[in-house]
């Protein structure tokens, strides 16, 4: 069974993620036009961080919903596996 998220309990992921597109359209560009790659480095990892933290937001939203069996009991073996894909 699945089960949905509110929008509005994931704003502030949504909102991160709309900046860290943002992100990486400026690194496109950045390759595009040559730059240095320490530059180029810098700002990669701040999307790659951002990206990270938007991860642990929503799962962290929706560990309620989406962690918890058909009995609402805590199924640790789902909340593993989401919390590890972000590793």
């Amino acid at each position: 069974m699945k089960m949905q998220l509110e929008p509005s309990e994931l704003k502030k992921a949504r909102d991160r993620l709309v900046r860290v597109q943002g992100q990486i359209g400026g690194i496109v560009k950045m390759i595009d036009e040559g730059r240095d790659c320490t530059e180029l480095l810098t700002q990669l990892s701040a999307a790659s961080t951002a990206l990270t933290r938007a991860g642990f937001t929503i799962i962290a939203t929706g560990m309620q919903h989406c962690g918890t069996d058909a009995a609402g009991e805590a199924d640790r073996a789902v909340l593993e596996k989401a919390f590890m894909s972000l590793a």
